[in-house]
């Protein structure tokens, strides 16, 4: 690794941490560019995600007060199930071959993508059709869970739908128990990276510290910034992507 991969590794950290604080989607921008640098996608997404957690850890703590129950379901069930499913998913990626998770990445990144472009517009136009009772919360928040663990791109606003579908809560009043769902996949996930040891930390560390930054920065931008913008940024981000993923796996 030369001085350029470390400052490359630190610049997406502070881009995904930025895109983090505004809208999701983080996990957009460090993957991709730890590939880029020569590591294998499972490696890849596991560092990313190590590099991301104390961002995730942080939003979490800041919406403490607004967390509350959830359609009769306490905080720390749901955090339960949730932490089970994220140990349950990151150990299906050290599973999971290379070549294999090469050819699933795009099709996740593409649900991620569909998930930041349609996920409150959906839940909102289903939500005042259908309602789901506390039983299928709990099999929905496990496989959530699970795919946060695996690979968790776009899972905050696919909480956020999911919840708003079966609970009938307000978007609004669901970002304390999404930023600590994603913080407790995200968690689950980083003890199983870290103990298997697929995390790589010589590109892990600068991106975690510009991570940290691009937080910071991040919420910044978000107090200037119009939703119309962000929202183009993020989406032009997340497609781009996927395409280049895809074009990767099958071309």
């Amino acid at each position: 690794m030369t001085l350029a991969d470390l400052a490359f590794a630190a610049g997406a950290g502070m881009l995904g941490g930025a895109m983090n604080a505004l809208a999701g989607g983080g996990t957009f921008a460090t993957m991709p560019t730890l590939i880029a640098l020569g590591l294998p996608s499972p490696i890849a997404n596991a560092t990313s995600n190590v590099a991301l957690q104390p961002g995730a850890m942080a939003s979490a703590w800041t919406y403490r007060a607004g967390l509350e129950p959830m359609s009769g379901l306490s905080v720390r069930l749901l955090t339960g199930i949730t932490f089970a499913g994220g140990v349950a998913g990151s150990l299906l990626l050290v599973a999971t071959p290379t070549r294999v998770f090469d050819i699933v990445i795009p099709w996740l990144l593409l649900l991620a993508t569909i998930a930041l472009a349609f996920g409150k517009r959906g839940a909102a136009a289903l939500s005042g059709r259908i309602s789901i009772g506390p039983k299928t919360l709990i099999g929905a928040q496990a496989l959530l869970g699970i795919y946060g663990g695996y690979f968790g791109g776009g899972v905050g606003l696919m909480m956020t739908a999911t919840w708003g579908l079966l609970s009938g809560a307000e978007p609004h009043k669901l970002a304390a128990p999404r930023t600590l769902m994603l913080a407790t996949a995200n968690a689950a996930a980083a003890i199983i990276f870290i103990v298997t040891g697929m995390v790589k930390w010589l590109l892990c560390l600068p991106m975690l510290a510009g991570a940290i930054a691009g937080g910071y920065l991040g919420a910044q931008l978000g107090r200037i910034l119009s939703p119309a913008v962000i929202r183009i940024w993020t989406l032009l981000v997340t497609a781009i992507t996927t395409a280049v993923f895809f074009w990767r796996a099958y071309s």
